[in-house]
């Protein structure tokens, strides 16, 4: 098992595991994902752990095999940020390696890891086919609601309607539903006699300022790695898990490259210790 936090993930949305799941790679990968499929959770899923749990490759064999299901859609490697506050002291990282026994393409991976992915056994929520006119704004509905919330506050469709545009402009400025229903119910003469009219003014007394900018973007919390050599990278530059580097350009990872090179390497030493070998041979005199 690796450290608390880290390990294999398992990515939602899966189909039941059932003969012949990996029927279509070959037989070393085939071999891998079945091993990795029965992982627990949180299991440690790096190429030399995987090389010591079975008897029939080793960890150079385990390396490109991780690098060719990561291709296949079957895994992408994580890095996610975990702020202060969850358990730690400062910022940290922690690394995971996700899981699919389903073949994911690169764009539902990247969708996933932001977490626009049903979790598995779950269900999304039926929409119907009401055309979107029909259908109450959020600020008709937070004005629909305040009656139940405070029934001296109750309103007719036709006081929802006259009073959601100024209930809109402060959905707009940043408040939320459940603060713009505080402030409409909070310190309520009684009775009210008007609730139109008490709304109307109240909505307009005590209209929040507009946000001069938008609030910068959060820092993203997961980063997709590269399966081989683990640089961090967008989903889009890490095609079937692979950067560019790893990818090469005609597709092979970087352990064919780093043999392409040994190998030649080995070629060029070889032609030295001969040329050194070899007695130079005398010229004749003239």
């Amino acid at each position: 098992m690796a450290k608390p936090g880290y390990g294999k993930r398992s990515a939602p949305d899966q189909q039941r595991s059932r003969r012949g799941d990996f029927a279509h790679l070959p037989p070393r990968e085939a071999y891998l994902a079945g091993l990795i499929d029965r992982l627990p959770e949180n299991a440690a899923m790096d190429a030399k752990t995987l090389a010591k749990a079975q008897p029939l490759y080793g960890q150079q064999a385990v390396r490109t095999a991780l690098n060719e299901l990561g291709r296949a859609g079957h895994l992408r490697r994580v890095r996610r940020r975990v702020p202060p506050g969850e358990g730690e002291t400062g910022t940290r990282w922690v690394f995971l390696t996700y899981w699919s026994r389903t073949a994911r393409d690169d764009e539902w991976w990247a969708r996933g890891l932001e977490g626009d992915v049903t979790p598995e056994g779950e269900t999304r929520p039926v929409v119907d086919d009401v055309p979107s006119p029909s259908r109450a704004s959020q600020a008709y509905d937070t004005l629909a609601r305040l009656g139940l919330r405070e029934p001296r506050l109750a309103l007719s469709a036709a006081d929802c309607a006259a009073l959601e545009e100024l209930a809109d402009a402060w959905l707009a400025r940043g408040a939320s539903p459940e603060q713009l229903t505080q402030v409409l119910v909070a310190g309520l003469p009684d009775p009210v006699h008007a609730p139109r009219a008490f709304l109307r003014r109240r909505l307009v007394d005590r209209m929040p300022p507009e946000r001069s900018a938008p609030a910068p973007a959060p820092a993203p919390r997961t980063l997709m790695e590269c399966t081989d050599c683990r640089v961090p990278g967008r989903p889009e530059a890490l095609s079937g898990g692979l950067c560019r580097a790893c990818r090469g350009g005609d597709g092979g990872g970087a352990d064919e490259q780093a043999q392409a090179r040994s190998a030649t390497v080995r070629a060029w030493a070889a032609q030295v210790r001969t040329a050194i070998r070899t007695p130079a041979t005398a010229r004749p005199s003239p």
